[in-house]
């Protein structure tokens, strides 16, 4: 591991903290204020539009909810967005805002795509930049980054709520906190962050696509094919092929900047083209780089600040930082110290593998050379600690430890920073599963933040943990039984079928990057997929609700001689512990058969 890649590390970890600190405060602001009052005095002008967003939606803002009629909103408003975005992929060609005539989204690609983006997944299995209209990525899909990175926050402010209330029946108002959160926070960040990048390079218009001559003319050869799409095969049965020169080059254009934004921000990582921020439109620079992870970060490390202004004590939020970023320096380190290695394989072809001070003599395979090894690296454990699919470099082509590490991250269930709202809510249902075992242990009944941990809050923990490791297990399990899963395997043996596990753990747990070498834009995958993105992200936010519910309607106890600190190292180092613990019981045959089978395959040959 080079020393530039420590630097790195620490420098992003400094600036996340200085920015994620006063961000906190404005989060705290929004889930506290008034509705229809400004957090900031430099906000003030959006409450009149706060309060107008109520009247039309005949909405009362003052009308708290309980913790059944918070979930029918939620699920109401979700179902409806799935509709719409589905929808509007389905007529896409007859509508404005498509100078390049994109046809209408096949069935099951559109019901795949919506069902992604409405629960925060943004998995595409489609090429952004050859499948949808302007009006489409702006209106449905960058809507829904917006909307579905609300709703994961509006659910942190309702558990939040439930450890602050003292037997109260409310655990907020879901529209409320949609509406505050969507203008307050994610707007303006995302204008803000949109200017930043496009003074960097990222394009921002409306114009067709460009069609460019090539200084160096291409030549290549290609099957021919007959009037009906098949391929001319000569008497001996073999392909017919003719060679063409290409001299010119179509370049995609697009209102890129605005998406990439709130694609970060958001956690979405739904890129506007195929190569998302590999791209150069949407990530020209080595400070758009660093930017974009940043804001994959930001609020979720502002919302753990959050938690700890609302519950009254600021260490909680410390404490549960803390956890988190413990887990992502562990991680990342291991992923760094992976890729910065020579790659056995090429190694033995006698591959250059890269001299720079940006490729340091590793696996440059699948990365940029503008980001380099350190950069991209960094890249991946961000994107995958969080729940957003955003990707600089192709995890396909990482060492089969280096790409392990990703897909762990993910199957830890994106608490490690995790996903805006989503990985502070996960990770506080680890610390309720913490206080758990350590009341067992010590034989007290478990408490977190004066409120007592019993049955039901631990069903509902019960249910909220093992979703995800049932849809992905399960749905990989089927994908390799079956036909049509197989058929979509591109590398045979263990790194496909990482590729299948890594494809399920992406969906389950609403991240959306994946081992694309998985041919996954069929019917059966956009089906499968789906079904475990929607049941991901609202089978566990039901359950949690439930325990907000169940929370709020509790005394708050006082703290005595005998209550278990959860401020302090030792509660930090049991939470990493069950963590690690639950990732490791349940995903670790599974790994055995995919990247650690790899690994030792590499390095035996």
């Amino acid at each position: 591991m080079t020393l530039q890649s420590i630097l790195l590390l620490i420098v992003f970890l400094a600036v996340l903290l200085a920015l994620a600190w006063p961000l906190g405060i404005l989060l705290t602001r929004v889930g506290d204020g008034a509705a229809g009052a400004s957090p900031l005095r430099g906000l003030g002008w959006l409450a009149p539009i706060e309060r107008l967003i109520y009247r039309a939606a005949g909405v009362n803002p003052k009308e708290g909810q309980g913790w059944k009629s918070y979930a029918f909103s939620l699920l109401l408003f979700s179902v409806i967005g799935t509709l719409v975005t589905y929808g509007l992929q389905r007529v896409q060609l007859w509508l404005p805002l498509n100078p390049q005539a994109m046809a209408n989204v096949s069935p099951d690609s559109a019901f795949d795509t919506a069902v992604s983006f409405v629960a925060n997944t943004n998995w595409q299995g489609y090429s952004g930049e050859q499948t949808m209209s302007y009006l489409t990525q702006m209106l449905v899909l960058a809507g829904q980054n917006f909307f579905s990175a609300a709703t994961g926050i509006a659910v942190a402010y309702a558990l939040i709520r439930g450890f602050a209330a003292r037997s109260a029946r409310s655990i907020g108002n879901f529209w409320v906190d949609l509406t505050r959160s969507t203008l307050y926070v994610l707007l303006p960040l995302s204008l803000i962050l949109a200017v930043v990048l496009m003074a960097q390079g990222v394009i921002q218009n409306f114009s067709a696509y460009q069609e460019v001559q090539l200084l160096d003319p291409v030549t290549y050869s290609q099957p021919k094919v007959g009037a009906d799409g098949q391929p001319l095969l000569d008497a001996k049965g073999q392909p017919v092929t003719e060679t063409l020169t290409a001299t010119t080059q179509t370049i995609a254009m697009g209102p890129v900047a605005s998406q990439e934004a709130i694609k970060m921000l958001g956690t979405n990582g739904g890129g506007f083209f195929n190569a998302n921020s590999a791209h150069p439109y949407e990530n020209p620079t080595a400070l758009s780089n660093f930017l974009q992870m940043l804001a994959i970060f930001l609020i979720p490390a502002g919302l753990c600040f959050t938690f700890g202004r609302m519950v009254g004590d600021r260490r909680q939020g410390w404490a549960v930082l803390g956890a988190m970023t413990l887990l992502f320096v562990a991680c990342t380190l291991v992923v760094l110290g992976a890729e910065q290695a020579a790659h056995p394989g090429l190694q033995a072809l006698h591959v250059d593998q890269g001299t720079s001070a940006l490729q340091a003599g590793g696996n440059m395979e699948g990365k940029e050379t503008r980001f380099g090894i350190s950069a991209s690296a960094l890249f991946a454990a961000v994107t995958t600690a969080a729940s957003c699919g955003a990707v600089n470099a192709m995890h396909d082509s990482f060492t089969p430890l280096g790409g392990m590490i990703p897909m762990l991250l993910i199957q830890f269930g994106e608490v490690i920073f995790g996903g805006v709202g989503t990985g502070l809510y996960g990770m506080l249902i680890f610390a309720i599963m913490a206080v758990f075992i350590a009341g067992l242990m010590i034989g007290r009944t478990p408490e977190y933040l004066g409120k007592k941990i019993q049955a039901y809050e631990m069903k509902m923990t019960s249910i909220a943990i093992l979703v995800t490791p049932t849809l992905v297990l399960a749905g990989t399990a089927i994908a390799v039984l079956c036909e049509p899963g197989k058929a979509g395997i591109a590398n045979p043996g263990a790194h496909g079928f990482s590729e299948i596990l890594y494809a399920f753990s992406s969906a389950a747990n609403n991240n959306g990057s994946a081992f694309a070498g998985l041919s996954a834009n069929t019917p059966f995958y956009n089906s499968m997929l789906a079904v475990a993105m929607w049941f991901g992200r609202f089978a566990m936010i039901v359950p949690i609700l439930a325990i907000a519910g169940s929370l709020a309607g509790k005394q708050r106890l006082e703290a005595n001689a005998g209550t278990m600190p959860t401020h302090g190292g030792m509660f930090i180092g049991l939470l990493c512990g069950v963590v690690v613990l639950v990732g490791v019981l349940n995903y670790v045959p599974a790994l055995a058969l995919g990247p650690v089978v790899e690994h030792l395959q590499l390095f035996a040959q």
